[in-house]
């Protein structure tokens, strides 16, 4: 009986090690890939320029465009800065209700920010980035939190660049300086 019982405590040990060792190897595997998988969602509805509403698994999530700061339309306390009726319009016409898109996190971020909302980018039905086309036609400019830029903040530059040289979005309607009043 005492053997049978030393046996049944060994395979238990054995089955609990296996079941450890598979649990670190599917932790490190999510680190790795920094848990990155896109998602499926479809627009509810835009919020500015660079906020949306989304129904993903079942569900409304706010989502913060990742690396990209517009000018404010609802902020407390701060009046409609330069440009952000036009990015917020923008940013519709690129993502109206209903559209599908993906949600690919970047794994050098926070997944979410200090408001609760989903940091991704934000990927359209014709491959591009909301983010990248918000840049493109001038209505954002590059943003990078607390000194830790995007993975994507080489193309963000070079797009940002060349709308500020074209002098599109904000770059025509307030020197760049969207953080004055006016619509």
């Amino acid at each position: 009986m005492q053997a049978y019982t030393y046996t049944m405590r060994a395979r238990l040990i054995a089955i609990l090690l296996a079941a450890l060792a598979a649990a670190v190897v599917a932790f490190r595997t999510q680190k790795e890939d920094g848990g990155a998988h896109p998602s499926s969602a479809r627009v509810v509805r835009v919020v500015d320029g660079d906020t949306i509403h989304v129904r993903v698994h079942g569900r409304e999530e706010s989502v913060r465009l990742l690396g990209i700061d517009t000018p404010e339309t609802h902020r407390p306390g701060t009046p409609i800065e330069c440009g952000g009726p036009q990015a917020s319009a923008h940013l519709e016409a690129l993502a109206p209700p209903g559209m599908p898109v993906q949600l690919e996190p970047d794994p050098t971020q926070d997944r979410e920010d200090r408001y609760g909302r989903t940091l991704a980018y934000v990927r359209l039905p014709d491959g591009r980035l909301a983010e990248d086309a918000q840049l493109a036609a001038g209505w954002a400019t590059v943003y990078v939190f607390e000194g830790d830029p995007v993975e994507r903040d080489p193309e963000f530059r070079r797009s940002q660049a060349a709308a500020r040289e074209a002098g599109r979005g904000v770059w025509g309607a307030c020197d760049g300086d969207f953080h004055s009043s006016g619509g």
